[in-house]
């Protein structure tokens, strides 16, 4: 009997028009385009600023570019899953409200929250659906609106976060490519160190809570940074080494689009050449969940079938991981069309 796999088969986008520059910043906060190239290379992000509209507006266009370039019929699709850390509401979920905007009658949906590693888990979460062999075509997307969720008086947080989303669909192959494998961790000793304080079951909203600016994300950037390095490289390791890879079998790194000197340590510690690595956090900032895909969507042209990938993130919590995937198609072949 044939083994089934995942293979990714398409992948769509969609980043805000409004880019808010290291000038602008400048203006809000005591720092200077030098000191956020030079700390965290931002040069500028992208900002969902019309009024009303949530992450749930950036995953459905993301994911109708995405049925346009595979050309399929909303009607064969089985599953919806979103990671996100910024959904339009406690409940109900985002990937529920995408059914109805997308017309997709015969799909389930739920919502995967890993902060930045939530695209890795929710992409071995589908896979895992599509190997069950019950389940046909899955679209798995990160998104996120951080600019909801960050304080823009922080000058230590407010340069890093943007707003993005991007989504790929997950088909059944019996083909040697795919989601090959992964490597996903979580140790909850983030907590101290990156959180938003407030708006939960522990610290519930209140008069208090908004005057001290409880509901924006907290960091501690020098503790994150170290633990972001040592366990994202540590992944990416067990992955190559599990699957018996050397580093010259490794077409593509693909890392969380966090801050560019971790992106820097991980692939000196990798021994990957910078030409291998996926990077685009200059012009779009670090959007979470949607790092990792939108760097696909960005660099899609570049990728071959049967090209090796290792994607590896961390985040809060702290969860982290790497995920091996064989690329399924020819990607300058791919249609470009956009809604």
């Amino acid at each position: 009997m044939q083994t089934v796999n995942a293979v990714i088969t398409g992948v769509g986008g969609y980043v805000p028009d409004y880019i808010l520059t290291n000038d602008e910043i400048s203006k809000m906060v005591d720092t200077t385009d030098e000191w956020i190239m030079g700390r965290i290379g931002i040069k500028e992000r992208r900002i969902l600023r019309e009024e009303g509209l949530g992450t749930s507006y950036m995953a459905r266009k993301a994911a109708k570019q995405l049925m346009q370039r595979t050309q399929t019929n909303p009607d064969d699709i089985d599953l919806v899953i979103v990671a996100t850390t910024t959904p339009d509401y406690r409940l109900p979920s985002t990937s529920s409200i995408l059914c109805d905007k997308l017309k997709l009658k015969n799909a389930f949906a739920f919502d995967v929250q890993a902060v930045c590693s939530g695209f890795l888990y929710a992409l071995e979460t589908g896979a895992n659906f599509i190997r069950s062999g019950r389940y046909k075509k899955i679209i798995v997307i990160g998104a996120d609106k951080m600019s909801s969720i960050t304080n823009y008086t922080d000058r230590a947080t407010c340069p890093i976060f943007a707003d993005g989303a991007a989504a790929f669909m997950l088909e059944p192959t019996t083909e040697n490519i795919g989601i090959m494998d992964s490597v996903l961790k979580t140790d909850g000793k983030g907590l101290p160190f990156l959180h938003i304080k407030a708006g939960g079951s522990v610290c519930a909203s209140s008069y208090y809570t908004l005057d001290n600016h409880l509901h924006y994300v907290y960091q501690e950037g020098r503790t994150v940074f170290k633990y972001a390095v040592a366990n994202m490289s540590d992944a990416c390791e067990a992955l190559i080494a599990r699957n018996n890879l050397s580093k010259e079998d490794i077409d593509w790194v693909i890392p969380h689009q966090a801050n560019q000197r971790i992106i820097s340590a991980v692939t000196q510690r990798l021994e990957v050449p910078t030409e291998k690595v996926m990077v685009n956090i200059e012009r779009y900032g670090n959007t979470s969940a949607g790092t990792l895909p939108l760097c696909i969507w960005d660099f899609e042209n570049k990728l071959k079938k049967g090209d090796n990938l290792i994607f590896t993130a961390f985040g809060a919590g702290f969860a982290w991981g790497a995920v091996y995937v064989k690329w399924g198609y020819d990607g300058s072949h791919s249609s470009q069309q956009t809604d």
